[in-house]
């Protein structure tokens, strides 16, 4: 057998490739096509990465108003729970009030009034468990936020604009005034 030898010819190579003359040509605008691909890429990244920042914003802004709004929630069902209580713990006050007047006026010999002193000692311990507190105001400079000035008097010994005398005990439920104190003011 004999081989054959396969030899090329070099017109052969020549034209599978371009002219050297065309080759840096091609070359010059392949790269300016990357350069035009890289820059649009780089712009494309860009408006990308401002959109992202704005989406962060935006969530960050909507967690934060969703904390707050929480939050509102959360103090106005505390509120409005403090409103309801008191208003509840009104309507047990003029029930306070008769036993404590009836103590003031009880006789001295009547086997009752023991009773009735501990039924007004235990009210009380129960409405101040839930958290209502007497105004304190005999004596007192008159704050027409806690009180109720029902008369003005000349009064010997008492500084002018001060509490002489309370007629109907007034309470708080935290910072809640549920019925201010009716009193007496010195002029």
């Amino acid at each position: 057998m004999t081989e054959k030898k396969h030899h090329k010819h070099p017109e052969a190579d020549s034209e599978n490739q371009p002219d050297q003359a065309e080759a840096p040509e091609a070359q010059v605008v392949e790269l300016e096509t990357l350069q035009q691909r890289a820059e649009e890429a780089e712009t494309k990244a860009r408006e990308l990465e401002a959109k992202a920042a704005e989406n962060l914003d935006g969530w960050q802004r909507a967690v934060a108003e969703f904390q707050n709004y929480k939050k509102r929630v959360d103090r106005d069902r505390a509120s409005d729970k403090a409103i309801m209580k008191g208003d509840l713990l009104k309507r047990v006050l003029p029930v306070l009030d008769d036993l404590e007047r009836a103590l003031q006026n009880r006789p001295a010999d009547d086997p009752w009034s023991g009773g009735i002193d501990l039924i007004a000692r235990k009210l009380q311990s129960i409405l101040e468990s839930e958290g209502l507190k007497r105004i304190e105001a005999e004596g007192q400079a008159f704050d027409p936020n806690f009180h109720e000035a029902i008369s003005h008097e000349p009064a010997d010994g008492t500084e002018s604009g001060h509490v002489i005398a309370v007629v109907q005990n007034g309470y708080m439920l935290d910072d809640y005034v549920v019925r201010p104190a009716m009193v007496r003011v010195a002029r």
